[in-house]
């Protein structure tokens, strides 16, 4: 197929428009109506960041980032990016005077994910009308929705920031392509890279693309060395400007790994002085500008090893070796995505899969197209560093999707041409193939049509994720809610959502800043009983609250004898925890009488 390059006149909107209004029903739907009766923020980290957005509205500093509620009683500061929070603390202080407290969470909640998701959409449409031209737009507009990692990310009640990340991640690469033949592009391109890092230290992957691209595109052609300096100078002021917008000056100082600080501000200058000195030297020939942007880099990064050394086994390198090993290595997420075939294979194989052809669509074409192979070598770029977070993390799917599709759009357009040409079964079959391949949706029922008929752990790990939902209502927290604030012990997961529908406080929540509160949470349930009650004593806990269905009651392999899973299982609990009897049946809740 040969292709040309598009007008800048950019996608029909009209089409834009239609398929987003169309996903948006559906997601909606599905989400008041097909979820009916099920949590409205599934996740705990939906829930926590609605937390830290009201307290925001209430007055919270914007500098002061604890959730003073969580790790009771002593506070845990978490890593998060109030850039999320502003726009939600808005929606929140728009909704609440019309709908009430507890309507305006759920309409926020609604509204966000929408709006992200319209952006999006515009955005994919005119990266394939770029690159393929406007047939290319259908595909790249209607695919993303067919995308588990995609819907998932921007159903109703989907409010961290992973959806934001998706949406600069493609903002990045749009820029980047546009960088090739616009120089100025690249200024946006650099921005848009520091945001993403201010957000979240997730879009490194796509950082680093987007590096490499500028670097690559200097050493394949001198005359983008004012482009590439463009993108180095962007990034490093920006990502200076974030770190004050996130940080008060007393802590600009201050290093993390895990958040946007000194260490990722020292990675960029880097990149602004290589990028820089490089773009100003003359260098005729092309070995010698990759061998100079190696050697410059090298000495640069290095001196950012030398100066955080702390930082160079990533960003949960300091965590206790514990938690390490038994918690962050059972999330499934995080594993790699040969790894999760087996435990998530619905999952796995419609993410996997159109990321991976889409790659190999995209070498085909540089071989066989020349119209603009510079533009879609940048694309090649981005989609092989996500590609391969992705093989390492299958949680990195979430990141190659939407690269994957200016990749698909080009696929389908040559099918649709060839079929034209000669239409016949074989054209036929070639253009319904090549649209189901990167239909995610229905790659996912194919295995799990399969996976049903073969009873095993994907089906197990499918319902205990289920049976936990009923305690994650609001309703299953009206009871515990009316009693008067008290400290609370809970299961990990069960943490963020009674910090959200009630005024108690907790000890754990998912989250690796509240290293000492997760740490305790495991020793409570998996200790012996007199180290438990010693927690509790510590902290002045008042209640225990339960989901029964959650993993903490089974406890450890390696838990004690006496431990409270134990007990609990064998329903010889100690008499020093009394049975509130709620009306809620949800949730057990135990009060914490003296000894």
């Amino acid at each position: 197929m040969t292709t040309h390059p598009s007008s800048h006149r950019g996608p029909d909107l009209r089409l834009v428009a239609l398929v987003f209004a169309a996903a948006a029903a559906i997601l909606l739907v599905r989400a008041f109506y097909g979820r009916a009766g099920m949590p409205f923020f599934a996740d705990t980290d939906d829930a926590m960041r609605m937390v830290m957005v009201r307290d925001l509205l209430n007055g919270q500093p914007w500098y002061d980032l604890t959730a003073h509620r969580l790790n009771t009683p002593y506070g845990a500061e978490l890593h998060w990016s109030r850039l999320i929070d502003l726009p939600l603390a808005l929606l929140l202080a728009l909704f609440t005077p019309l709908l009430g407290a507890d309507l305006a969470l759920v309409a926020a909640g609604a509204a966000w994910p929408m709006l992200l998701l319209a952006v999006l959409l515009w955005l994919s449409a005119t990266l394939a009308h770029r690159l393929v031209g406007p047939e290319g737009v259908l595909p790249a507009l209607v695919l993303p929705v067919l995308s588990p990692a995609i819907s998932a990310e921007f159903t109703p009640g989907r409010v961290d920031h992973h959806n934001v990340v998706i949406l600069l991640t493609l903002a990045m690469v749009w820029t980047g392509v546009e960088a090739v033949r616009r120089p100025r592009f690249a200024i946006a391109c650099g921005l848009l890279a520091a945001t993403a890092l201010a957000i979240a230290t997730e879009s490194l992957p796509t950082i680093a693309a987007a590096i490499l691209v500028m670097g690559l595109a200097f050493v394949a052609d001198p005359a983008r060395a004012r482009t590439m300096r463009h993108f180095g100078l962007a990034f490093a002021g920006g990502a200076m400007v974030h770190l004050a917008i996130f940080r008060p000056p007393s802590r600009w100082l201050e290093p993390a790994c895990d958040v946007l600080s000194p260490v990722y501000v020292a990675v960029a200058l880097v990149v602004a002085v290589v990028f820089t000195l490089a773009s100003l030297l003359p260098l005729r020939a092309w070995w010698q500008r990759l061998v100079l942007l190696g050697l410059l880099a090298a000495i640069g990064m290095g001196a950012v090893a030398f100066a955080y050394p702390q930082c160079l086994g990533g960003p949960y390198g300091a965590l206790d070796p514990w938690l390490q090993a038994n918690w962050i290595s059972s999330i499934v997420e995080a594993r790699p995505w040969f790894i999760t075939i087996t435990e998530l294979p619905a999952y796995a194989i419609a993410v996997g899969v159109p990321a991976l052809l889409a790659t190999a669509v995209v070498v085909v074409r540089l071989r066989t197209v020349p119209q603009q192979r510079a533009e879609w070598a940048a694309l090649l770029v981005f989609m092989v560093c996500t590609a391969l977070v992705m093989l390492a993390q299958v949680r990195g799917a979430r990141l190659a999707v939407m690269p994957a599709m200016p990749a698909a759009a080009w696929l389908i357009v040559s099918a649709r041409q060839h079929y034209l040409a000669a239409p016949r079964l074989r054209t036929i079959a070639g253009l319904v193939l090549s649209w189901l391949a990167f239909a995610g949706v229905v790659l996912s029922l194919l295995v799990t049509a399969v996976v049903n008929v073969v009873p095993g752990r994907p089906q197990q790990m499918a319902e205990a994720r289920a049976s936990k939902e009923p305690c994650l209502l609001p309703s299953a927290f009206a009871d515990l809610a009316a009693l008067p604030p008290e400290r609370v012990l809970t299961p990990i997961d069960l943490g963020a959502h009674l910090l959200l529908y009630t005024p108690h406080e907790v000890v754990a929540a998912p989250y690796h800043r509240n290293e000492q509160g997760v740490r305790d949470a495991y020793r409570f349930f998996n200790d012996p009983i007199a180290s438990a009650r010693t927690i509790l004593d510590m902290r002045g806990i008042g209640l225990v609250v339960l989901c029964p269905a959650m993993a903490e009651l089974k406890g450890l392999p390696s838990r004690a004898e006496d431990s409270f899973a134990s007990l609990y299982a064998a329903g010889k609990l100690p008499a020093w925890l009394q049975d509130v009897n709620l009306p809620s049946a949800t949730l057990q809740v135990f009060a914490v009488l003296p000894q």
